[in-house]
């Protein structure tokens, strides 16, 4: 298994794709913290960065690279490997090579010039966003073999969680305005894995007065350490499900 994460990692790099997606990352995140001045506001820039750029290139350049390596992957298939190794070494191949490139980008950055809590926390949702949005491109690239509809999936998906479900969001909460909505906007809030992203750097930025009576009940059950805690649990578990659902359909699958 550690020889093939090894190729898939060779292979990523020499395509020198994810090398420009560091240097990107890198000159916009210094861009922000030396034209900015506030380390706070370069953080706040940064994180609309994140919850935007990060899981569009991280959805759409796995989705890609998964077809790209079904050649690969059935030659595995033929040797005498365990089929959901072939798929867990791919995918942490392509996770890990984003993450760090994210790190690299915008961590380092982070780390000189923006160093706090909050910069912790920015850097652990985008980490999180990444393995996330990768683990959706893989279970889009096993529903169907077709490459142009794999993209489309992928995007799709990116789409309704970037823009689409906030807007679902506001409408509902708009139309049940008449009714306590608090703690139905928590449970909203978790079927989005951007949304307790931002929810978790805003918080600490301060701004949560600005939200009125919702602000501070997120502040309330998010601001402690177990409410952090449980809301990287809840990124985690939008790892595991789609990891593991496309793992299980890649298992049984013809390729």
């Amino acid at each position: 298994m550690n020889k093939i994460i090894k190729y898939v990692l060779y292979d990523i790099i020499r395509n020198k794709i994810v090398l420009a997606y560091t240097v990107f990352l890198l000159v916009l995140s210094i861009g922000l913290f030396n034209l900015g001045g506030n380390p706070e506001k370069a953080v706040l820039s940064l994180l609309n960065l994140v919850l935007l750029t990060v899981p569009l290139i991280s959805i759409v350049f796995a989705t890609t690279h998964f077809y790209n390596s079904y050649e690969f992957m059935e030659l595995l298939v033929a040797q005498p490997i365990n089929r959901k190794k072939i798929f867990l070494s791919e995918y942490y191949g392509v996770a890990f090579s984003l993450s760090a490139a994210f790190l690299l980008g915008v961590g380092v950055p982070v780390l000189l010039f923006g160093a706090s809590l909050t910069g912790l926390y920015l850097v652990l949702t985008g980490v999180f966003i990444t393995f996330i949005f990768v683990a959706m491109a893989f279970l889009a690239s096993v529903i169907t073999r077709d490459k142009a509809k794999g993209i489309g999936v992928a995007l799709l998906l990116w789409f309704y969680f970037a823009l689409i479900y906030d807007g679902i969001v506001l409408f509902i909460l708009h139309y049940f305005s008449d009714y306590p909505l608090e703690y139905a906007s928590l449970a909203l809030t978790a079927l989005n894995p951007i949304d307790l992203g931002r929810i978790n750097v805003l918080l600490n930025l301060d701004v949560s007065a600005l939200m009125g009576y919702t602000g501070a009940l997120y502040k309330s059950i998010f601001g402690s350490i177990w409410g952090i805690s449980l809301s990287f649990g809840l990124m985690l578990l939008w790892v595991l499900f789609p990891v593991l659902s496309s793992k299980r359909i890649f298992s049984k699958r013809d390729l």
